[in-house]
């Protein structure tokens, strides 16, 4: 009896210990996923890191935009990253390897609606491709081997359009280094053709409505006059806003909302986080990723 009483003492202490260590959260760590060059995305989250440190009271928000995404998501394993904005690959790796890692709270919603994305195939309006049939024997170029649109769903959905595996069609495939430098790399020819992430909603010929071809447009560093597109997949899960799941209850319904709010309260900052046009954020569970899940651990492992 004594040992009972003794062990439920210990275990109330420790859980009080928890509870106080995760209430006083005094620096709050973000990462951003690469896709992007570094002071695009620094800029892009300042406004969000101002309006974080008020809403949590804390002592400093820290930015840490990685130089792929394996970077945030060793940070988000190891506990020293808070929140991070996920594909939903990335999501399925950290799923893969510890479930409890982080929390998904939130994703976005597209303007008509949608909670889901495409990946893209790219090549060059003057390179005489036109269509997937033309890039037999050709070079492709993957984005990031943890992006969703950029890698996973291309490798495992192409072999139904093409009718084999994606070493036997392609001559050749790489990484370009993230989505923007992989469609600069597809622009200066490195490859023939390359995968990023697209709304699907709204015109190719203005980027979509969100996406990488669009920030990139609204940057101006893309014309879409100088881009065919060779193919589109099926609709894939917009990847979620994490949490580490450690942090404090109380915390993580100040994050979520504050985040649900953000499209009304700074529409401003809420297009410069998101890029593009969005309608806002939707709650989400782990469930919403599971075909993403099963597709990763069949496809990669982990």
């Amino acid at each position: 009896m004594f040992r009972k009483m003794l062990f439920g003492a210990v275990s109330i202490v420790a859980m009080a210990m928890g509870a106080v260590q995760a209430q006083d959260l005094k620096e709050f760590r973000v990462g951003i996923l690469g896709g992007e060059n570094e002071a695009d995305r620094l800029r892009n989250y300042q406004c969000f890191a101002d309006h974080i440190k008020d809403v949590l009271g804390v002592e400093k928000v820290s930015l840490f935009p990685a130089a792929d995404y394996d970077g945030v998501i060793q940070g988000l394993l190891g506990g020293t990253l808070d929140y991070a904005e996920l594909g939903a690959s990335a999501y399925a790796k950290i799923y893969l390897e510890n479930k409890d890692a982080v929390e998904p709270i939130l994703t976005t919603v597209q303007t008509d609606g949608s909670t889901g994305y495409h990946s893209v195939m790219v090549a060059r309006a003057d390179s005489g491709i036109k269509t997937l049939a033309d890039m037999k024997g050709k070079k492709l170029g993957f984005a990031d081997p943890d992006s969703t649109s950029g890698y996973l769903i291309p490798v495992t959905s192409l072999p139904k359009d093409i009718g084999m595996d994606v070493k036997s069609y392609f001559a050749s495939t790489g990484f370009g280094g993230g989505h923007e430098q992989l469609v600069l790399e597809v622009l200066k020819g490195t490859f023939d053709a390359g995968t990023t992430w697209a709304s699907g909603v709204g015109d190719f010929k203005d980027g979509y409505s969100s996406g990488n071809l669009r920030k990139m447009v609204d940057k101006g560093v893309l014309k879409m006059d100088d881009l065919v597109e060779l193919w589109q997949s099926p609709m894939i899960p917009n990847g979620p806003l994490v949490l580490r799941a450690s942090i404090d209850a109380g915390a993580k319904q100040k994050i979520t909302e504050f985040l649900t709010k953000l499209p009304e309260t700074d529409p401003a900052c809420f297009s410069a986080i998101q890029g593009g046009d969005y309608k806002g954020y939707s709650p989400v569970t782990p469930e919403f990723y599971q075909p993403i899940i099963d597709a990763r651990k069949a496809k990669i492992g982990s």
